[in-house]
């Protein structure tokens, strides 16, 4: 986690480094709309965190283990990939319930497909903002391209857990 917060500080000032050539807008305008957009989060990752603690309690651990567990394989890496597909809404709800299905014994490469299907399949994305705009054609060639992804990235995951 402190390398994270150290990458982020070394992009950061980077950043207003090389903003320096350019002065307008100002540090201050830059800052003011960073603050804007962090305001809506600031409270809703924490609402989020505790709905999803709320919701660890609900799911039986030995349930989720066995059928997502690391030793469900093949067959949980494809479970994996048909529920992050369904799994709506954005990340303020999938990443913390993804945390919940983690602590409750969800493999490795088993959370790795399911978010990546939630990334590049979520159906509920499909059917409101892409079929309408883009249409059945396009969407269903980029569905079908896309299909295999989650698992192979399951997979890679586990081939790569194995190494290590």
């Amino acid at each position: 986690m402190t390398i994270a917060y150290v990458t982020i500080a070394g992009l950061l000032l980077t950043l207003v480094l090389l903003r320096q050539r350019h002065p307008v807008p100002g540090h201050l305008d830059v800052a003011l709309q960073g603050w804007r957009q962090l305001q809506p989060l600031i409270t809703r990752i924490p609402l989020a965190l505790i709905a999803g603690s709320f919701l660890a309690a609900l799911i039986p651990e030995a349930v989720v283990a066995a059928v997502l567990g690391d030793a469900s394989g093949l067959q949980g890496i494809l479970l994996a990939t048909a529920v992050g597909a369904i799994m709506p809404g954005g990340p303020m709800i999938t990443f913390p319930l993804a945390l919940v299905l983690l602590s409750a014994g969800v493999g490795l490469a088993q959370m790795v497909t399911l978010i990546t299907a939630w990334s590049v399949l979520a159906l509920h994305r499909v059917l409101v903002f892409e079929i309408p705009t883009l249409g059945w054609r396009p969407t269903v060639l980029r569905l079908l391209a896309c299909l295999m992804l989650p698992p192979l990235a399951g997979l890679l995951t586990m081939a790569l857990a194995l190494r290590a």
